[in-house]
């Protein structure tokens, strides 16, 4: 959401300079509303992303419930996964963030994206060693890389 923040700054600061350049009622009513309710929708979102999604991991399942109203809850045998995958971008490095993208051989969903996700590099090694495990308990052929 660091772009989404950004933005909301720099609607902010326009909002601001455009109503000490041009001194008109309308824009002394209308810059400020505008702020105020990107501001608003941004919190309600940060808010939905923070409260409506939960990640666990088990030894034995990657388990993902998102919603705040209904709620949604996907599990994901780790033996099944296949790939751990992680991205940072400039700005998500900046911040100590980054997406988590799985790849499994489960047929409800066999690809699954996490974004936001803290301290990205441990979490996604945190996956691929309970992964590992479990194929070395189960005795399943891991392609070494």
């Amino acid at each position: 959401m660091y772009g989404s923040w950004l933005l909301a700054i720099l609607v902010t600061v326009a909002a601001a300079v455009a109503c000490i350049i041009l001194p008109l009622p309308m824009v002394w009513i209308a810059a400020p509303i505008v702020a105020i309710v990107l501001w608003l929708c941004l919190l309600v979102s940060y808010a939905a992303l923070r409260l409506g999604v939960d990640y666990t991991l088990t030894t034995q399942r990657f388990i993902h419930k998102s919603g705040l109203l209904t709620r949604v809850m996907n599990r994901i045998a780790v033996i099944d996964i296949d790939d751990v995958a992680y991205e940072q971008r400039f700005m998500e490095r900046m911040f100590g963030v980054g997406t988590i993208k799985l790849l499994s051989s489960d047929v409800s969903d066999p690809q699954r994206v996490h974004r936001g996700i803290d301290d990205v590099q441990r979490v996604a090694t945190m996956i691929d060693d309970a992964r590992r495990e479990e194929r070395r308990k189960r005795a399943i052929y891991m392609e070494t890389v």
